[in-house]
């Protein structure tokens, strides 16, 4: 068992093989270890979330290093059976590499018995085990950037359904009409870990062939009756957003939430929301409103310039205050000298429905509250709970980068430092890295004119990643991923941005450049003796 820093409150646990791997994470299951809060099983490794406050790394180390890896998981009764039409553009590379006719490559992989042993990359993207050995092949030297929903494909020992459109290496061998994510079923992901798998040749099958079925929750148009804004103008979709969405790993589901979390907690101070009520996050300004009552707002983050349209004029205002409004106001905001996001609260909250516990939208995995656009109506809540303080002393934490700026970023090495040169770690942390327009909430891509050079081009086999993490493709041009981030990953990642620096790369505009300041030497985690 290797212990591996991964940022100042994960770290990773590296294995010998699957088997470890589940019976580390059924273990933590069964018999929790305080202090943890998330864990992310992968093929030969336990991504572990955990709180400093209540256990260190070393202690951390220490109490897993005495579980018991011998043990099995037992099967679950739970069987999923997926029909599949064996037309996949891989299938004779397939065939041609297993050294198989195409029909005994889909004889095999029918007559096989799946197990989910766990889920990532994508929400009800489940990684299956246990199916012939001989069927084992490598990922596509070139990965595509599109595959379609319902690509049934393989990987090293592994064999998946491709649950929505993304890009991926994996060798597509057929393709299935059934919905893996579901936002509408209970659960969203068809795959839970520990679920049997079956596929059959729907082409070959004899009588109806029956689908999951989703229970599709009408949508209702918000009224105009109550008291609400309306968007009168969004360049970029407004995002409602929160702290983050945390419990569904096993789902495949990422955090998400608020890209700059001090502003989004003071932006709710300012108009004294209860903490964690839901906010608009707008990037780049130019997002304007209605006010259809009078109410409070509170704007933190990016400085927007503030305008207020009322019927006695036109006013500017400041942010990190409270502003009122009456009915009829129309709010402006302009786009901001630096930063990229600021946060928009209401005094009393958006009435808006969470999403799987969350009010985050997550814009890789798609899963949220609808993005904003203009001509939307937002219900507004009422304040039920009598008065409230507001906060007018709000200051922002730190001051937001401009796009001429070089932003310094505190990085903790590892967890797979050593896949890199003595001389690619010195150019990851000497070299200064342009933010690429191409940048998101999913990741921030970074050019330099020097890539990170690796050891050897070695197949990574997909491990946890957390926000923060910087990631290496074979390019060695640096993907720094933020909070949409993939839950999985397949290319090593060479260190993570400290925690505290989170809210900072959340707000570096595109053409601003980086450069990544280590905290300390990379070292594996020695395990606490007591």
């Amino acid at each position: 068992m290797r212990f591996l820093p991964v940022s100042l409150t994960t770290i990773l646990v590296e294995l010998a093989d699957l088997d470890q791997t589940l019976a580390l994470f059924a273990s933590l299951e069964n018999d929790p270890i305080e202090g943890i809060e998330e864990t992310v099983p992968a093929a030969r490794t336990l991504m572990i979330r955990f709180r400093p406050e209540k256990i260190d790394a070393q202690a951390l180390a220490a109490e897993l290093s005495r579980r018991d890896l011998t043990a099995k998981i037992p099967p679950s009764d739970k069987l999923v059976e997926i029909p599949v039409h064996y037309d996949g553009e891989d299938l004779g590379d397939v065939a041609t590499l297993t050294g198989l006719s195409v029909d005994e490559v889909i004889r095999r992989h029918t007559e096989s018995e799946f197990t989910v042993a766990f889920c990532g990359f994508a929400p009800g993207f489940g990684y299956l085990v246990g199916g012939d050995p001989a069927l084992h092949v490598s990922r596509r030297q070139s990965p595509r950037t599109r595959i379609p929903a319902g690509s049934v494909a393989l990987a090293g020992a592994f064999s998946g359904v491709y649950p929505q459109n993304s890009p991926g290496g994996w060798q597509i061998i057929g393709t299935t009409p059934v919905k893996m994510w579901d936002i509408d079923r209970e659960p969203g992901a068809l795959f839970q870990p520990g679920y049997r798998v079956r596929f059959f040749d729907m082409d070959k099958a004899s009588g109806k062939i029956s689908l999951p079925a989703s229970d599709v929750k009408p949508r209702e148009e918000p009224s105009r009756e109550g008291p609400h804004f309306e968007v009168l103008a969004a360049p970029m979709p407004a995002l409602f957003q929160d702290l983050g969405r945390f419990g569904q790993t096993g789902q495949g589901v990422s955090a998400s939430g608020a890209l700059d979390r001090g502003a989004f907690n003071a932006a709710n101070r300012i108009v004294g929301n209860p903490h964690n009520t839901p906010c608009l996050e707008l990037t780049l300004g130019g997002f304007s409103f209605r006010a259809a009552n009078r109410t409070v707002i509170g704007l933190a983050g990016a400085p927007c310039p503030v305008a207020i349209e009322t019927a006695d004029g036109r006013f500017t205002k400041a942010a990190y205050a409270p502003i009122s409004l009456e009915a009829g106001d129309i709010v402006t905001l302009g786009q901001p000298p630096k930063g990229m996001r600021c946060y928009l609260a209401v005094r009393g909250g958006f009435d808006v429905e969470p999403v799987l516990g969350s009010f985050a939208t997550d814009t890789l995995a798609v899963v949220g509250p609808e993005p904003v656009t203009a001509g939307r109506i937002l219900p507004l809540k009422t304040e039920t709970n009598g008065p409230s303080s507001v906060a007018i002393d709000e200051v922002p934490a730190f001051e937001p980068p401009a796009m001429d700026e070089v932003v310094i970023l505190d990085v903790v090495l590892g967890p797979r430092t050593d896949w890199f040169t003595q001389k690619g770690i010195e150019t990851l942390t000497n070299q200064l890295w342009q933010v690429t327009p191409q940048s998101n909430r999913v990741g921030i891509r970074l050019a330099g004119e020097v890539p990170v050079e690796r050891r050897d081009s070695a197949e990574l086999p997909s491990e946890g990643t957390a926000t923060g993490a910087i990631q290496i493709p074979h390019s060695g041009q640096p993907v720094l991923f933020l909070a949409d981030h993939p839950l999985t990953g397949g290319y090593p990642v060479i260190g993570a941005v400290a925690e505290y620096h989170l809210d900072l790369a959340g707000q570096i505009p595109v053409n601003a450049k980086i450069q990544f300041r280590p905290i300390g030497p990379f070292a594996d985690i020695a395990a606490k003796s007591k």
